[in-house]
């Protein structure tokens, strides 16, 4: 099985790595515009070969793990190039305008629309690592518009790294991830603008720094390239998310401005049930 990786980041190299673990036959070819991440793949272990766009035509599975920006203009030259039997799958943060750019394409039954909730703060081929997707929500939309034998080939490759399976159609994708996602990075950029902005004139503010406030802006360490993409391709989600987080943290200034503390302590208690409802996520 000849496996293209675009992007040999965290996310490509990731399934390059588990994907070469669970099938002995598996041959994995890098694709990115970096020689430096091609030779660090490569040095690593990660890929086998370095390879060109022109050569996805010998390719039986293609994984794009670029900037959903890049994705939506390099995909429809790559679904020109591939033979009949080739998978081509994604995994982006954000699908609505990928699969509306792809819908009339003549090759459409050859891609699959995937997003793996998965990733850490960290990006290059240096933070790829094994057993990134065990026990992790792979979405997939319009699964119907994908070749049946392909979406087969496509469920092999998510069951043996270990992901659960989740259908959704693209629109309701990107607004529910743009609360339980893009919402979070936002907001851990945001603090952290804050906080790096206080510390010009106190010095001694990181010295105060706590797990808590490491664990809740460690996602502001994550890649601008990839993410000023996203929130651009889901815009208008984004937007409403912001006008809604912005309104409770309004609120809650409005209640610390009026003394009312009986009310503050009732909104934590009520915002406590989350621990449920996240219970067993890592």
């Amino acid at each position: 099985m000849k496996v293209f990786v675009i992007g040999v980041g965290l996310i490509g190299g990731s399934f390059a790595i588990d994907i070469k673990a669970a099938f002995n036959e598996a041959e994995i070819y890098g694709i990115d515009n970096s020689e430096d991440n091609l030779e660090k793949a490569l040095s690593l272990g990660i890929i086998d070969e370095k390879s060109t766009i022109d050569d996805v035509d010998k390719a039986d599975v293609i994984i794009t793990a670029i900037p959903v920006d890049a994705t939506v203009k390099i995909l429809p030259e790559i679904l020109e190039k591939i033979n009949d039997e080739c998978l081509v799958f994604d995994v982006g943060s954000t699908k609505e305008k990928l699969c509306s750019s792809l819908s009339n394409h003549p090759n459409r039954r050859n891609y699959l629309a995937a997003h793996p909730i998965a990733g850490t703060e960290f990006s290059g081929p240096q933070a790829a690592i094994a057993n990134l997707y065990r026990g992790k929500t792979n979405i997939i939309c319009e699964v119907e518009k994908t070749a049946f034998k392909l979406q087969e080939r496509a469920m092999e490759i998510f069951t043996r790294l270990g992901m659960r399976i989740r259908y959704m159609d693209p629109a309701s994708h990107d607004k529910h991830i743009a609360y339980v996602s893009h919402l979070s990075h936002i907001s851990s950029f945001m603090l952290g603008k804050t906080v790096i902005e206080k510390e010009k004139n106190e010095r001694d503010i990181f010295d105060m720094a706590g797990s808590g406030f490491a664990s809740t802006v460690r996602l502001a360490k994550s890649s601008p390239a990839m993410w000023t993409p996203i929130f651009k391709h889901n815009k208008e989600n984004v937007i409403e998310t912001l006008e809604e987080y912005i309104a409770n943290l309004i609120q809650f200034k409005e209640l610390i401005e009026e003394g009312d503390f009986s009310k503050i302590y009732k909104e934590m208690e009520d915002t406590n049930h989350i621990k449920t409802i996240l219970k067993g996520i890592s």
